[in-house]
């Protein structure tokens, strides 16, 4: 098809769709100055636009003299993606315009007990189900959905899109969460990556790490990972691998994420509190036997209302995460390390005591921030990857 007019005429809007996805608002005669594209050729290949429903008119702008242009924008409403945030406690689903506007979000608790008595479709039929209330709400049906993005706690295999490793609370339920599953369990493509890797790209994007040449996003929660970018492209490696710190070896031989994840952190607390044999004062409930109640979330509100033990606790636990930044800081020497996930997330109390460490002992200095997405880290990375492939497709659907 090279070189024939209809490939010609494809070029074109592809062109003028990039010019107004960057742009915004422009006229027929805006767009000719910013692509180099003659008028008449503008002129028609935005009426193909239009007829595709990919652009639309806004109406007339308001110059000053003469006759007024009309506007033209993309039509970031045409279709809709989605992300969906697999984790070990929470499923979260997003919903997103073209322009990655999330128009709707919600979180799930994560049920696995019924997906391993009645087999991997129970936890197909529950994604499926949250996605249709999801479409109901803002009345879209399937067909207006081009893509899902979907994050995994796991290792994905990027050939097969299997997954060859997943967090503790989801072992055995890889073969849910394979491709092939989701993929025919939902009538739209369907994206699968890391959720870590997710993560790093949301912040990229529109986040914490917004045009840092190379940076990491380090995820400290059910479990523990990283996802590395340098000029905006994910770092994958050998099999995917490419930041599984979880299984990094402490100086004890226990994987780091054994020493760093939640359940990790309470037993540095247990252990604290066994040598000490005192109790903890919560903030909220007085004195409070911390070897019977303790929670990641009860240690870090403990610590905030200036308890001794709690932040004794932390100082020793922020040691632990400081020699694994050292490791990854002298190896790729980043701009940036973004502490995030259930546990890191908790910057107010860990970035002090982090920072002190990288002043006085790192012999590469990176700057150390929190997620600025949170909790929508991974699913902001899963909007961007659906709306990445569902560009995609449009351009080569015009190209066909």
């Amino acid at each position: 098809m090279a070189g024939t007019p209809q490939y010609i005429r494809n070029l074109n809007e592809n062109l003028i769709m990039d010019a107004l996805i960057t742009q915004g608002t422009m006229s027929r005669a805006d767009i000719s100055r910013q692509t180099g594209l003659s008028k008449p050729t503008v002129s028609l290949a935005v009426e193909h636009l239009i007829d595709r429903n990919l652009v639309r008119e806004m109406g007339p702008a308001d110059n000053a003299q003469g006759r007024k242009a009309t506007l033209i924008r993309f039509n970031e409403t045409a279709y809709y993606v989605c992300g969906i945030d697999i984790g070990a406690t929470r499923i979260r689903v997003a919903l997103s315009d073209l322009n990655g506007e999330i128009i709707a979000y919600r979180t799930y608790p994560m049920v696995v007990q019924g997906a391993y008595e009645r087999g991997e479709a129970t936890m197909l039929e529950l994604l499926r189900s949250h996605m249709n209330e999801l479409l109901d709400e803002n009345h879209l049906n399937w067909d207006q959905i081009q893509c899902i993005g979907f994050g995994i706690p796991g290792v994905v295999l990027p050939e097969s899109g299997r997954i060859n490793r997943i967090v503790d609370p989801l072992a055995g339920l890889e073969e849910a969460f394979s491709l092939e599953s989701l993929s025919g369990a939902f009538p739209c493509e369907v994206i699968l990556e890391n959720d870590v890797n997710l993560a790093a790209l949301g912040e990229y994007r529109s986040g914490a790490a917004a045009g840092y040449p190379l940076f990491v996003f380090f995820s400290i929660g059910t479990g523990t990972g990283a996802g590395i970018m340098v000029h905006g492209q994910l770092l994958r490696g050998l099999g995917g691998l490419t930041g599984e710190i979880a299984e990094m070896l402490v100086d004890d031989g226990r994987r780091l994420e054994e020493v760093l994840s939640a359940d990790g952190l309470m037993q540095l607390a247990k252990d604290y509190l066994d040598q000490h044999d005192e109790l903890l004062e919560v903030a909220d409930s007085g004195a409070d036997d911390l070897h019977r109640h303790l929670t990641p979330e009860k240690l870090f509100e403990a610590a905030r209302s200036g308890e001794v033990e709690a932040l004794d606790i932390l100082q020793q636990y922020s040691q632990k995460i400081a020699s694994a930044l050292r490791q990854i800081s002298v190896v790729l020497a980043p701009d940036l390390i973004v502490l995030g996930g259930g546990v890191g997330g908790n910057g107010d109390m860990l970035l002090p005591l982090l920072r002190q460490i990288i002043s006085e002992q790192f012999p590469v200095q990176p700057q150390l921030i929190c997620s600025k997405l949170g909790e929508q880290a991974v699913v902001t990375g899963a909007v961007q990857v659906a709306i990445q492939q569902t560009m995609l497709n449009l351009q080569q659907e015009a190209m066909e």
